[in-house]
């Protein structure tokens, strides 16, 4: 199974359209949030379901604020961050992930990519394909693979 993984677009989605020529095989995406209006562009440009969250940028949405889900063997929790304080780290998110009886959390909100693997949980933030913040300020995107045996393996990967 492949799944892209992408946040903060802020209705710039040209770099996400590139993102989807180059990337065959997609089983599923997943918008972590402010898409401001641009649901029904993500969702129909590829022939796989699409989950979407609620950013803080998508003031009269109906997207939902977070989404559980199961991804092969693993539990995982989709929020845009922005309520957990995720740009002062990911330590109060992984908390409330692991309360919960998530085996990964996957957010946005910061425009910053981040692959944490802990021993109890697993903290992706695929960064920002519209509006980059890390260093080199390269827009990026994240696919997670499940290998045969059913094991999650993660790449950042930048446009």
């Amino acid at each position: 199974m492949r799944v892209l993984i992408v946040s903060d677009t802020h209705r710039y989605n040209e770099n996400y359209f590139k993102v989807i020529e180059k990337i065959k095989d997609i089983d599923l995406v997943i918008h972590c949030g402010d898409v401001e209006g641009s649901e029904y562009a993500i969702s129909e440009s590829v022939d796989c379901e699409t989950l979407m969250v609620m950013g803080n940028n998508d003031f009269f949405s109906e997207l939902p604020r977070e989404i559980d889900t199961w991804i092969g063997d693993y539990h995982v929790w989709i929020t845009h961050g922005h309520t957990y304080c995720v740009s002062m780290g990911s330590e109060r998110i992984k908390e409330e992930a692991l309360m919960r009886g998530y085996n990964i959390v996957i957010f946005g909100h910061t425009h910053k990519p981040l692959v944490e693997i802990d021993r109890d949980i697993i903290a992706l933030n695929p960064g920002s394909l519209s509006y980059p913040r890390q260093d080199g300020r390269k827009p990026s995107y994240m696919i997670m693979e499940l290998d045969r045996n059913g094991e999650a393996h993660f790449t950042v990967n930048y446009l």
